[in-house]
Formats: structure tokens, C-alpha cells, sequence
């Protein structure tokens, strides 16, 4: 009988022990927010997420909610997951168009965008120049250029220029590499509307001058004279202190000849010439 009332005992111990109340009560919103933000300060990034996700998940409507997608935003982005910092942005800009800091959402999409467009650019593809994607690259210039029409007076807006101008510059050195990349496989049409293509759509860059040289070399193998005489005189106007220009007299690159074998040589696999 002792030993049965004991039994009772400790069942009601442990039934109390498991019903806590401050264990099992669901945090406030503004807990949930506090708690985020202590994780933050403390560097516990991972934390701090996790109390932002569930702040939203738990109050979707309510008064910090908003400003726990911002966080999450930011937080993503330090710890390198982009994907989920394009994701929230995204986000944020559909559910939130009229947020008085909708800006930064819009700013951290094009950051998003240009890091990933970069490491993907660079990184992951292979030494073929033609078949590389600059899709990505291309996708951050347009959503920088659109930070900065719709708020123009943005905090953001100096730097997302930048990066527009870098990610231009980029661009434009990318064409003239597939541009020297068609002439040594002697593709000189290839070559020279690359080149074209630099000059209308890549105006002010650096690459402008090395699209007019390659231009006169294309156009000279293609034996078009009058075609490679105007882009020497422009390249002689605007860049006269160009590498391939030496006492006023246009030098070959020797693109050309990179690869100038026979067909013999190509049918014999360089065992005949």
C-alpha cells in the first residue's frame, strides 16, 4: 500500500515537472523579437533567424512582422545564402511595394543577383567563353537600374551605381574576349559584330578601344578595306595612345595567326603540312 502511494506521488511529480507553464507557453511577438535581437548582437546568426521565422510564422499581421523580413534579409545575406536573400527580397517587394524601406529590399535583390552572377560567371563555367552565361550579370544591372529609377533619392543608390558601372565594364571585356576567341578560330565576321555590338550597346568602356583594334583586323581578313579604314581612323581619333598604334601606325595583334594551319595539316592531324 506504501509503496502504491508513492507510485501516485511521483506519477503527479513528473505530470508537474512535464506541464510547466513557462516551457510550454508560446513567446509574444515583441519575445520573439527581443530574443532575435539579442541573437544578432551576440553574433548567433542562425539563431536570430529562427526567431524571426517563427515570429512570422506565429504573428504574420502583426506589428514587427514586417521588420522581421527586413532582418531576415540582412541575416541571410551574412550568412552567404543568397538564394534565400533573392527569395525574401522578392518577397518583401510583392507583399510590401509601398514599405517606406522598400529601397533596401530592392537593393539587396541586385546584390543578391550580382554575387551570385559573378561566382557563377567566373567560377563554375568552363574556359569556352561563347557558351558562358552573363544572363545573371545581366539580371543585376536591371534590377540596380530599377532601384534607381523608382527611388532615385535611395540610400543605396550610390553604390548600386557602382556596381552597374563595374558589372558594364565587365560585360564589355567579356564581348572582346569572345571577340579574340572567334578571330583565332578565324570566325572574322563573328569577330567584327561582336565588336559592333560592343561599340552600340558598351559606349564609355574601356573595351571600346580593343573592339575598334580587333575590328580592323577582322575586317582586313575579310578583305572589307573600307570597313576596316573607318574603325582605324576612329581608333586613331579616340585612342591613340592604343597598344596595337605605334607612331601613328596600326600593329596586328597576330590573332589570326594563331591558328592558321592547312587543311592538310587539320586533315592529318599536324603530322603534314
Amino acid at each position: 500500500m506504501k509503496s502504491s502511494w508513492l507510485l501516485v506521488i511521483f506519477t503527479l511529480f513528473l505530470s508537474a515537472c512535464s506541464s510547466n507553464p513557462d516551457k510550454d507557453r508560446e513567446l509574444t511577438e515583441r519575445e520573439y523579437y527581443e530574443q532575435a535581437r539579442e541573437a544578432l548582437d551576440d553574433g548567433s546568426l542562425v539563431v536570430a533567424a529562427d526567431r524571426l521565422q517563427k515570429l512570422e510564422s506565429h504573428y504574420p499581421f502583426g506589428r514587427y512582422a514586417e521588420q522581421a523580413q527586413l532582418e531576415l534579409i540582412y541575416i541571410n545575406y551574412k550568412m552567404s545564402d543568397l538564394d534565400s536573400v533573392l527569395a525574401t527580397s522578392e518577397r518583401f517587394i510583392r507583399l510590401h511595394p509601398l514599405h517606406d524601406q522598400v529601397d533596401y529590399a530592392y537593393y539587396m535583390r541586385g546584390l543578391a543577383t550580382y554575387e551570385m552572377g559573378f561566382a557563377f560567371v567566373e567560377r563554375y563555367l568552363s574556359d569556352d567563353l561563347p557558351k558562358r552565361d552573363t544572363q545573371p550579370l545581366e539580371d543585376a544591372f536591371n534590377h540596380f537600374a530599377e532601384l534607381l529609377d523608382r527611388y532615385p533619392n535611395s540610400r543605396y543608390v550610390d553604390d548600386a551605381r557602382k556596381r552597374m558601372m563595374f558589372i558594364r565594364e565587365r560585360l564589355a571585356a567579356y564581348e572582346v574576349g569572345v571577340a579574340r576567341y572567334y578571330m583565332k578560330r578565324h570566325a572574322f565576321l563573328a569577330a567584327a559584330n561582336r565588336c559592333e555590338d560592343i561599340l552600340l550597346h558598351h559606349q564609355r568602356t574601356a573595351a571600346v578601344a580593343d573592339g575598334l583594334a580587333i575590328m580592323v583586323e577582322a575586317y582586313d581578313e575579310l578583305k572589307m578595306t573600307s570597313e576596316s579604314e573607318q574603325a582605324l581612323a576612329l581608333l586613331k581619333q579616340n585612342y591613340p595612345d592604343h597598344p596595337q598604334l605605334k607612331n601613328g601606325k596600326f600593329e596586328s595583334s597576330g590573332l589570326a595567326m594563331v591558328d592558321r594551319r592547312s587543311l592538310l595539316n587539320v586533315i592529318t592531324f599536324g603530322l603534314l603540312d
